[in-house]
């Protein structure tokens, strides 16, 4: 099989090697076919290897895909495959990129729970068929992998833009009983580089392989951004 991986930083270039076709083989299993047998010098990351992480994950084929859950036989087109580094991150080596960027708009979008409770308190006790809890449970499966994000449009033309995943994110913690942040959140998320941003094209949904739609959450935080405006709120 014909395989053509990016080698370089942000300049570089495609590199074809041969590697041998194999049963059941997944995309992980070619890039560490070719780092051990033909080229040591290759740079990526990985670590669970059934799709826990999200650290495996790279372009295959033009697409963001979690390559340890990407079978050969599913996207190679004539026997090829192209594997790169994922898009709108700086590339460090080869198929490894710079993930700060994207956690730091989980930052900037107030990602972290705060609440007011001691490990003292009672636990928050919350029925599953609250509508807000059912609505934190859509997004909370995210383990920021950074698939949505490569994939997102928006990012690539506006660098600034939060982006799917800090945004989703965003809207489980609004929805979540238990934290006191909602205002001061909605204040972060609101504008042309929060939630406003979104075209709704759906390039998250559709590339998450988790199965999440952060087009819904992002959907959701528009709603409430122009309720609390209507209320004076932001």
């Amino acid at each position: 099989m014909k395989v053509s991986i990016w080698r370089g930083g942000k300049v570089g270039r495609f590199v074809a090697y041969e590697v041998p076709r194999l049963e059941n083989q997944t995309v992980l299993d070619v890039v560490t076919y070719v780092q051990r047998k033909l080229d040591p010098s290759l740079s990526y990351r990985f670590s669970c290897r059934v799709g826990m992480c999200g650290s495996c994950a790279m372009t295959v084929n033009g697409k963001p895909r979690w390559t340890c859950r990407t079978h050969v036989s599913k996207v190679a087109v004539g026997g090829t495959l192209e594997i790169a580094p994922l898009g709108n991150l700086a590339v460090i080596k080869d198929l490894s990129v710079d993930m700060r960027v994207f956690f730091d708009k989980w930052a900037k979008a107030g990602g972290a729970f705060k609440g007011d409770k001691t490990r003292d308190d009672d636990f928050a006790l919350i029925k599953p068929a609250d509508k807000q809890r059912q609505n934190a449970n859509a997004g909370i499966e995210c383990i920021g992998c950074g698939v949505c994000y490569a994939g997102c449009d928006v990012v690539r033309w506006k660098p600034d833009y939060l982006g799917p995943a800090a945004l989703n994110r965003a809207w489980t913690l609004v929805n979540d009983a238990r934290d006191t942040q909602g205002p001061v959140r909605l204040q972060l998320i609101a504008g042309e580089n929060g939630c406003l941003g979104c075209h709704s094209q759906q390039s998250c949904q559709e590339h998450c392989p988790k199965h999440l739609s952060p087009t819904a959450s992002i959907a959701g935080l528009k709603r409430a951004v122009s309720v609390a405006a209507l209320k004076g709120r932001l």
